[in-house]
């Protein structure tokens, strides 16, 4: 497995394994396949698990498969949903959320703590003008104010190594967030051949991840590429709940598809391969959910980036 630097964060591995697959969110799998899963990522090298509450029972399978010892060497990351509270309530919400997370890991720290919304301008509104939004994103005054020092503060009482941001939709006040005062240590970000989020963006502000990626560079910020085959558009067939969210970029990608099919090629490797080779991309997230799958992104990361004749075909179709 190669490395990279993520960041302050430090050396990780190219695949990070991602905890949605593993957590039954992306569709039936059992707790078995879960276990094994963790447990055949490790062995191959991946040494990031990426974890979070809102991936239903990731973080207790993460708990069942290393029983509070993880391997040498592996790292874990959590996240927590904080929405737009009171400054003064910031890092209780925090703690409490964290505290959760590390009992159900059975871990005494992790090693980033990520704010997992998306952060906003703080007079920014959604096009369905929806009044729940202040759940699901943080304004930037409260992040600089409040969210931050909560986060060092965490760091200070030794319960987590590092924090990081969600940075897929709001692309102003992302880099407007790692331009300026501490930095987090990364930034999740899309990276796909699509540069699509998909269904996850739901604010009319074209998201832009590669200005992120490279703004994220610039400041410093290590990069974990997220949604390489997004949310199944990429690969041969979708098979996750709720895809009609995905389906318009299932539909634009059937020229990439058909390309495939003339290469003789599984499309969810070479998006894999594709999203591996972007610059400025640390290591790419896995959503997988059982062996199969992760052997199938081991196999894209042995191979490594694309070719540059096959980069050109891709880019050439025009999806971006």
């Amino acid at each position: 497995m190669q490395t990279n630097t993520l960041g302050s964060f430090g050396p990780v591995s190219r695949l990070t394994l991602g905890g949605g697959g593993i957590g039954q969110v992306w569709g039936a799998t059992s707790e078995d396949d879960a276990v094994a899963t963790l447990r055949h990522a490790v062995d191959q090298g991946i040494d990031l698990i990426d974890a979070a509450p809102g991936y239903h029972i990731c973080e207790a399978m993460i708990g069942r498969a290393f029983e509070g010892q993880l391997p040498a060497g592996v790292r874990v990351t959590t996240k927590h949903g904080l929405g737009h509270p009171p400054a003064g309530e910031v890092y209780s919400r925090f703690r409490a959320s964290l505290e959760k997370s590390l009992a159900a890991m059975r871990l005494q720290r992790v090693d980033m703590f990520l704010l997992h919304n998306e952060i906003r301008p703080d007079d920014f509104v959604y096009p369905d003008n929806d009044q729940a939004y202040d759940a699901r994103a943080t304004g930037l005054t409260l992040y600089r104010e409040a969210v931050v020092p909560a986060f060092e503060r965490l760091m200070a009482d030794g319960l987590i190594g590092s924090w990081g941001i969600t940075g897929i939709n709001l692309p102003d006040t992302t880099i407007a967030a790692f331009s300026s005062g501490p930095r987090p240590a990364a930034v999740q970000a899309i990276a796909n051949l699509l540069d699509s989020p998909g269904g996850m963006n739901t604010t009319g502000v074209p998201g832009r991840p590669r200005e992120v990626i490279a703004a994220a560079r610039s400041a410093g910020v290590g990069v974990m590429g997220v949604r390489a085959v997004q949310a199944g558009a990429l690969t041969s067939a979708i098979d996750r709940p709720n895809a009609h969210y995905d389906l318009p970029d299932y539909e634009r990608a059937a020229s990439y598809r058909a390309l495939c099919r003339q290469w003789g090629e599984d499309p969810a490797i070479v998006a894999h391969r594709y999203a591996l080779g972007m610059e400025g991309v640390d290591t790419v997230v896995l959503g997988v959910k059982n062996v199969a799958e992760l052997d199938q992104t081991l196999e894209a990361e042995r191979r490594g980036p694309l070719d540059p004749a096959q980069l050109a075909a891709i880019e050439g179709l025009g999806l971006r």
